[in-house]
């Protein structure tokens, strides 16, 4: 059974999902996507983990009174989550915007995650990521990408109004270089096993940013997925054998590579 709330923290309405019991595991889903990116995992990963899976500001059914959005506010949000739920030590599973706040979060309390998996994440935003978010308009994507705007119109209750305000955000983000700026050093700090999953093909973030990543953090593996553009969520899936519908519309495994990795902690 899926249990859903709202817990009140840092002046917003944070809403999440949990399930299962045994070790906390947070998944944190990517920028404009919601919780419901990860549905289709619950079942089988409650089977060894307690999930507990939230919407980030602003996004599915979290509140964003102050408009904005940061990696690094988001992170003390997820913490004052944990908090709430009287969650002192984790696993992890960060997909792109996910991943970077759990690069915040590891190293803001690294004593507290034992065990994270980033996927499409990056330590800074290079320019080619840049260009792509000075760009970024709702008339844009409603002519470019109507199929994509349609299923992120599915995880956000508050429609287009909501939808355009996260575009503001991601804009925002394109002008903005003080919440990812992880140097080696940095990253050098985080003590949780990691392990970096990322596409061969990413146009927003090359092949030097997980190499970076695998390079500075202490104990981290590298797995590159071959012919793998930015969405590396279904060829992840296709690689350990998924053969349906993607995204799935009904619960199906999650990628046994990963799995392992966060049952091994």
């Amino acid at each position: 059974m899926i249990h859903e709330a709202t817990v009140e923290v840092n002046g917003m309405g944070l809403f999440y999902r949990q399930a299962g019991e045994g070790t906390p595991l947070l998944l944190l889903h990517g920028f404009f996507n919601s919780s419901e990116q990860w549905l289709p995992y619950f079942d089988d990963l409650a089977a060894d983990f307690r999930v507990i899976v939230p919407d980030a500001r602003g996004h599915g059914r979290s509140t964003n009174p102050s408009g904005q959005f940061s990696h690094r506010q988001y992170a003390r949000d997820v913490y004052a989550l944990l908090d709430a739920l009287e969650i002192s030590t984790f696993r992890a599973v960060g997909y792109a915007s996910g991943g970077m706040t759990l690069l915040h979060m590891a190293t803001r309390q690294p004593q507290r995650i034992e065990a994270m998996s980033l996927w499409g994440a990056a330590p800074y935003l290079p320019e080619p990521c840049r260009a792509n978010q000075r760009k970024a308009s709702f008339e844009n994507v409603e002519r470019d990408s109507p199929k994509w705007l349609d299923s992120i119109r599915q995880q956000h209750p508050g429609g287009d109004d909501q939808i355009r305000a996260l575009i503001q955000n991601y804009r925002t983000m394109g002008e903005t270089y003080d919440d990812l700026n992880f140097t080696p050093d940095h990253l050098a700090t985080i003590s949780a096993r990691t392990q970096i999953v990322h596409g061969d093909r990413d146009a927003l973030f090359p092949i030097e940013i997980p190499v970076t990543l695998y390079q500075a953090i202490p104990n981290a593996s590298l797995m590159i997925l071959p012919n793998t553009p930015y969405s590396l969520f279904e060829n992840l899936l296709r690689l350990w054998g998924y053969e349906g519908v993607y995204p799935p519309t009904s619960p199906t495994a999650f990628p046994s590579i990963v799995r392992r990795f966060l049952i091994e902690g």
